[in-house]
């Protein structure tokens, strides 16, 4: 209606509602004063009650005709008691009624840093993305290592390329043992040499899981077709690779070689990094 006067800032409207802590009484206090009985729409068991003849009201104190129970539900809507308030009211607001694109990224309630690089997760939580490939290693073998002929022997890469989680021991073992769970790509690559006749020869590099072969790079170097059995000097190459699953504690990985050749010399390349799942 027309009005004199500035604008009111009060612009939302919802009526008052009271629940109450029913016990066996018929006296009950009032959130809000009223005039009459007629100011209330009062609902026991979700079922109304008539004004003036199942409760009068006046002031802050309302009594019933009869009285209640501990078991019963009870509450009351302030009728001549119209709330307003400059904000909506509590659940009245919808998504239909947002701007698109008006909610700003300080607005969230969600746990974790809110930045350019974080997104936000199904349990309302901020994560960065991805993650990183460690532990990660990638070990050599600096000079060549002479091993048994028709034995399988541990390779010993000593130096290392790097080692993000101090995870793999190139002085002691040899071995990597992860402390993280989860499935790493694991790889290998192996020179097999020998002088002597080139035909016939046996190769094998084997990836070795907490003390057993889990899987093998096999090779017959047979040149003797090309090279008439000439004593020469050979080398031949292996690479392996495969995902392997450790349990981020005592699992650890290492690798071994077999040459049936006549003192066979080895060097190589040893590696592995998280995979991100």
């Amino acid at each position: 209606m027309p009005f004199i006067g500035n604008q009111p800032a009060l612009s939302y409207t919802s009526f008052a509602k009271q629940d109450f802590t029913t016990s066996a009484t018929t006296s009950y206090t009032l959130d809000n004063p009223v005039a009459n009985a007629n100011e209330l729409a009062l609902f026991i068991n979700f079922v109304r009650q008539e004004p003036t003849t199942a409760y009068s009201a006046s002031g802050t104190t309302l009594t019933l005709t009869s009285a209640t129970s501990a078991s019963d539900d009870m509450y009351c809507v302030f009728l001549g008691k119209a709330v307003q308030t400059v904000n909506p009211p509590s659940g009245s607001v919808g998504a239909s009624q947002l701007v698109d694109s008006s909610i700003a990224l300080g607005k969230l309630s969600a746990t974790g840093t809110k930045d350019a690089t974080t997104f936000l997760r199904g349990d309302n939580t901020f994560a960065s993305a991805g993650g990183a490939n460690t532990p990660a290693f990638h070990a050599y073998r600096s000079s060549g290592q002479s091993i048994s002929s028709a034995t399988v022997t541990k390779i010993q890469f000593n130096t290392e390329i790097f080692d993000s989680d101090n995870n793999y021991d190139n002085s002691t073992n040899y071995r990597f043992t992860p402390t993280t769970a989860g499935k790493y790509y694991c790889y290998s690559a192996i020179d097999s040499s020998w002088t002597g006749s080139v035909g016939g020869h046996q190769n094998a590099t084997h990836f070795y899981k907490n003390g057993s072969n889990i899987g093998s790079t096999n090779k017959n170097a047979n040149f003797s077709d090309f090279y008439n059995g000439a004593n020469l000097d050979m080398i031949t190459t292996f690479y392996g690779g495969g995902i392997i699953d450790f349990n981020g504690s005592s699992d650890y990985l290492e690798i071994f070689h077999y040459s049936n050749a006549a003192s066979p010399t080895v060097t190589g390349v040893f590696g592995a990094y998280k995979i991100i799942e």
